[in-house]
This record gives structure tokens, sequence and C-alpha cells, in this order.
């Protein structure tokens, strides 16, 4: 088992899903149901699955967790690009969270080859 508190990318996934639920609070409310709502499911997917995978049995395990948290990282990358494409948010704010995302997505998948090793 490993200490998933401990580790920096779930750190940063914890605080990108804080930064995206603040985000979210600027969408149209007419989105609550549509895109508030997958956004919100893809960011919490990631570190939900970074802690499930440290609490499994083995590294073989953590290392298919992690590649569902890095799957739901690609899915937000397009959501976040979606709304930057349709107008819906500053585009400035998306290209920060993306830019965050993609160096969580970098640990993610390093720390998966180091796991594999």
């Amino acid at each position: 088992m490993h200490n998933f508190e401990k580790l920096l990318f779930w750190q940063k996934s914890i605080g990108l899903a804080k930064e995206v639920y603040i985000i979210c609070a600027d969408l149209p409310k007419d989105e609550k149901f549509g895109l508030i709502s997958q956004i919100k499911r893809s960011v919490v997917s990631i570190p939900s699955n970074i802690a499930e995978g440290a609490g499994r049995n083995n590294d073989k395990e953590f290392y298919h967790f992690l590649g569902i948290a890095n799957a739901s990282s690609f899915e937000l990358q397009t959501q976040l690009i979606l709304t930057r494409e349709l107008g819906l948010l500053d585009s400035e704010k998306i290209n920060i969270l993306i830019l965050n995302l993609n160096e969580i997505q970098r640990m993610i998948y390093t720390f998966k080859n180091n796991l594999k090793k």
C-alpha cells in the first residue's frame, strides 16, 4: 500500500479539483446538469482513483487505477477545452488549469512507468 496523501500528483489533483469547482460557479446555470456535472465528475475522479489504487493490494492494481485517473484527466482536459472554445469561461483561466492538468498527467505517467519496473 502507498500513502496517497504524500504523493505530489495526488496533492496537485486535489488542488486542481478545488480550482475547477470554483470556476464552475462561473459557468451558465443551464449547464448545471450538463457540462458542469461532467466536469466535476471528471476532476473528482482523478484524485479518487489515485487514492483507490494506492489502497489496493499490489502495484499492478495501483497501476490500473492510475490509468483510470489519467483517462479522467484527459476527459477533463477535453471538457475544459470545450468551455474555452464555446467562450463559456475566461480563456486565460482555462489555459492555466490545463497547464496544471498537463503537469499532473506527466507526473502520473512517470509514476506509472516507475511502478512497472
